[in-house]
Formats: structure tokens, C-alpha cells, sequence
């Protein structure tokens, strides 16, 4: 009887550190200051984590691509009701991919997207945050898109969290990306 509740207690003790250990940790360590990003809106008008910050910071999802991925065409759709409860903790919503703006600009008038999608041409970003996905090679179309993750980030550009999955078709939910951001400490 004392093994079984000292092993149920080991297990309580193990298995959210197990959890987090899972996640996977691509892109920038969370407490240190983020690379800047080289990024135009659907204008062509150069982009900084400054223009993107709320009171509280950004969320910044980092997508494959708005032209031929369907996990990050319904991750956008999804994120449609994101900008509200962002707006109520004081963030704002972006994301960036490789596509062209002009992909961008159709992707975002078809499905009313309200929140910025951004052009990362040449993925300067990308290679800065060290998001790269490697499984594609120069010779492929999708050659310089990122590993799809989501960014939490201070005003002063500190990560405050991060969300990402090994497998590009699996991407956190709206509620999961809130309980993080209202997990993480008051200070900000």
C-alpha cells in the first residue's frame, strides 16, 4: 500500500514536468530579448515589434504559409475571434510567414482576417529566430518556411512564453494560447 501511494505521489510529482518537457522548444529562449523582425505589412511598409505592441506586448505566430498550407490557413480562420480577449490582456496579434504580401492581401480580403499578416520575403526572420524548417531543402517551394510556433512578447521585446508542436498540423487553440498568457506573472 505505501509503494502504490508513493509511486501515485511520484507521479503527480513527474508527470507535468514530463508535460513540459514535451513541448517542443524551437526559436529564442523564453526570458531573453528576441531578434528583431524584418517584416512588411500588406503595403509594403516596413514592420517592428514596436508597431505590433499592445500595452501588454504581441503574440506573434510564426505560419508556414496562407497559399498552400491548410493547418495554417484554419489556424488563421481560427485566430479571427483572437484579437478581443488579446485586446482585454493588453496584446496584440500578428503573424509572419514567407509568403509574398500579395498572398497575403488575397488570403486575408477572402477570409477576413482583421489582425496583420506579414511578409518575412527572403525569411530574414525566420533565420533570425532560428525557425527554418529544416525538412525542406533549397530545391523545394517550401524552402525557408518556419516551424509553425506562436510567440508571447513583452513591449520591450522579451519572450514571455512560446506554443510550439513538433508536428506542423497540430497548433494550439485560442484557449489555450489565453491560459497561457493569463499563467504568466503580472509583471510584464
Amino acid at each position: 500500500m505505501k509503494l502504490t501511494a508513493a509511486f501515485v505521489l511520484a507521479m503527480t510529482l513527474v508527470a507535468p514536468l514530463a508535460a513540459a518537457a514535451a513541448a517542443w522548444d524551437v526559436g529564442p529562449p523564453v526570458g531573453e530579448k528576441v531578434p528583431a523582425i524584418h517584416a512588411t505589412d500588406l503595403k509594403g511598409a516596413p514592420v517592428g515589434l514596436k508597431d505590433l505592441s499592445g500595452k501588454n506586448g504581441v503574440v506573434l505566430i510564426f505560419f508556414r504559409s496562407a497559399k498552400w498550407c491548410p493547418y495554417c490557413q484554419k489556424q488563421l480562420m481560427d485566430m479571427k475571434d483572437a484579437p478581443g480577449p488579446l485586446a482585454q490582456r493588453g496584446y496584440k496579434l500578428a503573424a509572419l510567414s514567407y509568403d509574398p504580401t500579395d498572398v497575403l492581401d488575397g488570403f486575408t480580403e477572402k477570409r477576413g482576417i482583421t489582425y496583420p499578416l506579414l511578409s518575412d520575403l527572403g525569411s530574414v526572420t525566420i533565420d533570425r529566430w532560428k525557425l527554418r524548417d529544416v525538412r525542406y531543402k533549397p530545391d523545394s517551394f517550401a524552402w525557408g518556411v518556419p516551424y509553425a510556433s506562436i510567440y508571447v512578447i513583452s513591449p520591450k521585446g522579451v519572450l514571455q512564453a512560446k506554443l510550439a508542436e513538433e508536428d506542423y498540423k497540430v497548433r494550439p487553440e485560442l484557449s489555450v494560447l489565453l491560459a497561457t498568457i493569463d499563467g504568466l506573472p503580472q509583471k510584464r
